[in-house]
């Protein structure tokens, strides 16, 4: 088992194990807590009750943030022509074809956060995916990262657009922010993940779809949501 330091003990004894706190006090709790001397992202965990090993019961999709993630990210672009112009234009940090594709194959060069392809480049763009796939780097059309309105997919990635999917446990790890954040923003953050992930829900997922929620910042401990007051602020978000 792994030991912790004296402040992440401290910070847990602040914590009630045995409660699930409403969304808001969840939050300012995290806030309180929070020892580190940087700006801590604050990362929610989704368990659902899903099957990752079915492949009708994959879960993934993507949100864009209200309030964006707080770390603007670095957006890769697969095109030639017209649409690499198009991404260049759009505010793209890195926009090539062939020459792309040769450096991270040889170089297994991954300095970005963000990639997406026109669907003409993905014949040539597959041959990356044991480089991009384990890193959550590879374009998919589901998630909007293979599409030709380049203009559209790279404004949405700079604003904060993330990609989650199902891990084999059942869980979606994903960020709503930093520490330096507002409650208000971490909120309404939080709220646009929730939508996504129940929106992104199984025709073939039975039972309960998600059974428990904890938020945590980069280096705290985790803090159990009530779903039900995640459910109720939903309602009222609408």
């Amino acid at each position: 088992m792994a030991k912790h330091g004296k402040k992440y003990l401290a910070a847990l004894q602040q914590i009630d194990r045995e409660k699930a706190y409403p969304l808001r006090e969840a939050i300012e709790l995290l806030k309180k807590i929070s020892y580190a001397n940087f700006d801590e992202s604050i990362d929610a965990a989704f368990l659902l009750g899903v099957d990752p090993t079915k492949a009708d019961q994959m879960v993934r999709g993507s949100v864009v943030l209200p309030h964006g993630t707080g770390k603007e990210p670095r957006v890769l672009v697969f095109a030639k022509g017209e649409k690499a112009i198009e991404a260049k234009e759009a505010g793209a940090d890195y926009v090539g074809d062939d020459d792309l594709i040769e450096k991270i194959m040889k170089e297994k060069w991954v300095d970005f956060d963000v990639a997406i392809a026109t669907p003409d480049m993905m014949s040539r763009v597959g041959k990356l995916g044991k480089i991009l796939g384990p890193r959550g780097l590879m374009p998919n059309p589901k998630t909007g990262t293979v599409t030709f309105d380049i203009k559209k997919a790279v404004e949405e990635s700079k604003k904060g657009k993330l990609n989650f999917k199902v891990d084999k446990y059942g869980n979606v790890h994903i960020i709503i922010g930093k520490k330096s954040f507002s409650v208000d923003d971490l909120v309404d953050n939080f709220l646009a993940v929730y939508d996504a992930i129940v929106r992104a829900k199984p025709a073939a997922a039975k039972g309960r779809y998600i059974k428990n929620i904890y938020l945590s910042t980069t280096m705290s401990p985790s803090i159990k949501v009530d779903l039900q007051d995640v459910v109720k602020l939903a309602k009222e978000k609408i």
